[in-house]
């Protein structure tokens, strides 16, 4: 079966994004800068044909798609969902390091929040449904950072925790696809021009 070609579209930005505040299931909008962003994706997407368009049901991912100009074919994904972050929603992976030294959402637990093994599931499950439905076509993601660093994660073999590797900005687009069968990155964290 032909692996989908999966374009990985993080939201505009953010307050709390701006600030490095993890932002997991509090739903707060896109800033001027973030719809700017978001805008400034729709002259590439619309040069491409997507078989499927899905969203995380947050409004910061939903609003990136529908200014993007892919709102109305877009479908909510809960698995698209930020990670949940527990105690560690609103605050910044320096304030958290004051207590847990060396803490990264990819290698220590959130308290209260969603656990490594449970993003790799999520992550996996998704994946495994967007290949048997969408068999070599291209498919849209709008979703968070963390969320779509993991998914490119586990598309390369790596896990969730291969996330790490993967720096991912506001209003930047990746494109997960293969190459002679194999699972491989085509293009990461790219920047579109800004009007």
């Amino acid at each position: 079966m032909a692996n989908p070609e999966l374009w990985l579209l993080r939201h505009g930005a953010t307050e709390w994004a701006l600030n490095g505040r993890h932002t997991g299931n509090s739903d707060i909008p896109l800033l001027p800068q973030g719809e700017a962003e978001a805008r400034a994706l729709a002259p590439l997407l619309g040069q491409q044909t997507f078989e499927a368009v899905y969203s995380s049901p947050l409004q910061r991912a939903q609003r990136t798609c529908e200014l993007a100009g892919l709102g109305r074919q877009a479908r909510l994904e809960p698995d698209l969902r930020e990670w949940d972050y527990g105690q560690y929603e609103g605050i910044t992976t320096a304030e958290i390091r004051r207590t847990v030294p060396d803490w990264t959402v990819f290698s220590h637990p959130c308290p209260g929040g969603e656990s490594l093994e449970a993003v790799q599931q999520r992550c996996e499950r998704l994946l495994t449904r967007l290949a048997a439905e969408h068999p070599g076509g291209k498919v849209a993601l709008f979703a968070h950072g963390h969320i779509l660093r993991s998914l490119a994660g586990c598309w390369l073999g790596l896990g969730v925790a291969g996330g790490a590797l993967l720096v991912l900005s506001t209003g930047s687009f990746c494109v997960l696809g293969s190459e002679r069968e194999q699972r491989a990155l085509l293009r990461w964290n790219a920047p579109v021009q800004l009007p």
